[in-house]
């Protein structure tokens, strides 16, 4: 029961049996600074928290959109002291990816290594390795010979990620973003782009990481094409951010697929054109559109967004018509799952995580040392996602939207066969009125 308890909580308890006992010694005087200043720390991290979801801890209620707590991550904070270590709250599933303020302003701080390989990681990729020592001992972690070994081990199990067979996964929804790197020293940043599906069984899946000279539609359809090569099937929804180049590619490679346009991102458009008195009240309406029931009545409203907005707000109206039908497809799938298709937060979330990690290896440079970096950092994230739940109803949605998705391809394209009677489609798919 203990282990459900605040980390504040847990720390105080600890601080009160050390002054009802050890305080006289000389240790338990610095022990007490220690627990003092962990929970101050503590206190102040578990309060962001609270102010960010909204509610406090076991209690339900809020804003769904706000995310969930997700257990601790250790911190390390370099005081006269010595390093003090304490338990910094994570909230997942938020529509915004959750960052510590309180956390960036930790001066001295230094990030806890959850695991051998993270460090490995980040040594293999480091030029001047021998320079690390150990906390203890002052001697090297990781002799120059281990770090070899450890950086072509990792290489080789990313060539081996790249090759391995897709056709095990029948993915549902696919999810596709990029991030901009500075690959080569002196040069701008070059995208790297990733992607993850979830599967029929609701499992998420990693399934490509690459770097490309340019985020340009050649450079993503190849991208593309190799998963096609490898055995990827056409999923249902193809999400992504609004570049030109991946939207293109999208719709040239997965022609039978619906496309979402990542809300996250279309959100933060919108308010970068809204002023701020105004926002408030335009980011509830262009909420209420991209989580309507359906589709139609997602158009219904959207109407009235535009007609009470665009004399006054005509660039923010002109962002949020559009590409608008893709911003709703999501609405055409099961209910429970569109608040987790209608963005690509998940691998927001891994690039927040590469990015902390090359921040502190300036000497990072080159594709193969960042793509190892990227792929040892997402591939062990990957492991610990979630799966979502899909019951036998919601995969006979699924597969009403196929036969859907399929019919709409072949009459675009002059492939639907003609009859003379037509043959009435049975429909549960989440694309009607009510």
């Amino acid at each position: 029961m203990a282990k459900r308890l605040p980390a504040s909580m847990r720390t105080r308890q600890n601080l009160s049996e050390l002054i009802e006992g050890r305080l006289s010694s000389s240790a338990g005087r610095s022990e007490l600074v220690e627990l003092a200043a962990r929970l101050i720390i503590e206190e102040a991290l578990e309060e962001e928290s609270r102010d960010a979801l909204g509610r406090d801890y076991y209690e339900r209620g809020g804003d769904a959109d706000r995310g969930y707590r997700n257990g601790v991550r250790e911190g390390r904070l370099k005081t006269a002291e010595g390093i003090i270590s304490f338990s910094a709250p994570q909230i997942a599933d938020s529509e915004e990816p959750f960052r510590s303020e309180i956390r960036q302003h930790l001066k001295g701080r230094t990030e806890a290594l959850e695991d051998p390989p993270s460090s490995s990681w980040r040594a293999a990729c480091r030029c001047e390795t021998s320079r690390r020592p150990s906390r203890t001992s002052g001697r090297l972690l990781l002799s120059k010979t281990a770090v070899s070994e450890i950086g072509a081990r990792l290489w080789a199990d990313y060539q081996e990620f790249c090759r391995r067979d897709l056709g095990e996964h029948e993915i549902i929804y696919l999810f596709v973003d990029g991030i901009a790197e500075r690959i080569r020293p002196g040069q701008k940043r070059e995208p790297v782009l990733a992607a993850w599906g979830i599967a029929t069984d609701g499992k998420k899946v990693l399934l490509g990481l690459m770097a490309g000279s340019k985020e340009d539609a050649e450079t993503v359809v190849a991208f593309f094409q190799d998963w096609r090569a490898r055995g990827l099937g056409d999923p249902l929804l193809v999400v992504s951010d609004g570049a030109p180049g991946i939207i293109k590619a999208i719709e040239t490679c997965f022609p039978r697929s619906a496309r979402q346009r990542c809300l996250a991102h279309r959100m933060r458009n919108l308010a970068a054109k809204v002023p701020e008195d105004q926002w408030p009240e335009f980011k509830a309406r262009a909420q209420a559109v991209y989580r309507a029931p359906s589709r139609a009545i997602a158009r219904d409203l959207a109407e009235g967004v535009v007609n009470d907005h665009e004399a006054e707000l005509p660039g923010a109206v002109a962002c949020f018509r559009d590409d608008f039908e893709a911003c709703i497809a999501h609405l055409r799938l099961p209910i429970t799952h569109r608040r987790a298709i209608r963005t690509t937060n998940l691998l927001e979330r891994l690039f927040v995580e590469e990015r902390r990690r090359l921040k502190i290896i300036p000497n990072a440079f080159g594709e193969k040392p960042v793509l190892k970096l990227m792929f040892g950092a997402m591939i062990r994230a990957a492991e610990r996602w979630r799966a979502i739940k899909i019951t036998t109803f919601e995969r006979r949605q699924l597969d009403a939207l196929r036969k859907e998705l399929d019919h709409d391809y072949k009459a675009e394209n002059g492939l639907e066969e003609n009859h003379s009677v037509a043959t009435p489609q049975n429909r549960i798919s989440s694309s009607s009125r009510t």
